[in-house]
């Protein structure tokens, strides 16, 4: 599903800040890292506190806005993100859908301490997310593509469904960005990603947001950011806001060049099987065709035992063994090497 209004969107993110400068004003974003502000007399709405306001971070925040087209919140992580949007729509005695095949922090977060605090957990693989209805479902958190299997979900459908049984959907995007997938216009609730990966770019900061439309869950998240003092770092959001004026270029590159090395080794005697979207062959790719605009630069490979993946990985050159993605320099690791903690 093509996004007709990507270079809109990328023309205006690298355009958005110059439209309120004045005369003599830097064109770069300026870095501050005060944690004070100063404040005479009573408050009156100005800076106040450090763990409240900051000028970088708000501007990173209204540049991530103009991506998502709507309100966003930014986090010292993904991870941080994700945390804020559950503690902020979920308390005890409510029920979280989770994925069984996601990233295992989330599932981790939620078994050792949403459900500590007397919330249900739920988990069911992404290809069969809709299976068992969403009744008595409070919360439904998508990943779609999933990490790292890159399975797909309708996330349309299933926000639809949630909705009329009065729950909230939660979608991680990161694995696709707002140039590759739009989850608010598929009518998710909320948005979480992880900026640390594509966004930022070049494997130097940890980042994710928070992005709503819904007032009320955003005054939610916002309130637990301040309170819970999840606040990102001023030097990052700084870097992530550089990051973000190339992201619409190195994300078009990157699927780019996915796309073609799925298909160079979709018939190597060596690869047992292949995920990518954007293969005809995927058991996804017609969904993906319909809720995506580009089918990302993720390429899952099986191998056929432990010491072949190794071997790929350390003898490729152009392959940087890490346990991240997105960045500049093309990675790649053995997620089973965590054990039950990766797929």
């Amino acid at each position: 599903m093509p996004d007709k209004d990507a270079d809109k969107r990328a023309a205006d993110l690298l355009h958005h800040r110059a439209q309120g400068l004045a005369k003599g004003d830097p064109i770069a974003l300026p870095l501050v890292s005060s944690s004070m502000f100063h404040l005479p007399g009573d408050p009156d709405g100005a800076a106040s506190y450090g763990r409240t306001n900051n000028p970088t971070c708000e501007a990173l925040e209204c540049s991530l806005s103009v991506l998502e087209d709507a309100p966003c919140l930014c986090f010292p992580s993904g991870m941080a993100a994700i945390s804020a949007a559950l503690f902020a729509t979920l308390r005890a005695g409510q029920t979280l859908l989770i994925p069984s095949d996601g990233y295992y922090v989330t599932r981790l977060l939620a078994d050792r301490f949403l459900a500590g605090l007397g919330v249900t957990v739920i988990q069911r693989p992404t290809c069969h997310f809709a299976e068992g209805g969403f009744d008595g479902i409070d919360v439904v958190f998508i990943e779609s593509p999933s990490n790292p299997g890159l399975e797909l979900c309708d996330i349309a459908a299933i926000a639809r469904d949630v909705r009329r049984r009065g729950g909230k959907t939660i979608v991680d995007n990161t694995t696709m960005t707002p140039f590759g997938q739009r989850p608010l216009d598929l009518g998710a609730d909320m948005i979480v990603a992880s900026d640390t990966k594509a966004p930022g770019g070049h494997s130097d900061l940890l980042m994710g947001h928070v992005a709503t439309r819904d007032e009320a869950l955003h005054r939610a998240v916002l309130d637990w950011r301040t309170i819970s003092g999840a606040v990102a770092a001023p030097n990052a959001a700084w870097l992530l806001h550089r990051g973000l004026e190339t992201l619409e270029l190195r994300f078009a590159r990157m699927c780019h060049s996915a796309g073609i090395l799925a298909a160079a080794l979709i018939d190597h005697p060596a690869v047992i099987n292949i995920r990518y979207p954007g293969l005809p062959s995927d058991s996804a790719h017609d969904l993906a065709r319909r809720q995506m605009s580009t089918f990302g630069f993720l390429i899952g490979l099986t191998l056929p035992d432990k010491d072949q993946a190794e071997r790929f990985i350390a003898n490729c050159r152009l392959l940087r063994p890490a346990t991240s993605f997105g960045g500049v320099h093309s990675s790649a690791e053995r997620r089973a090497r965590w054990g039950g903690c990766g797929a």
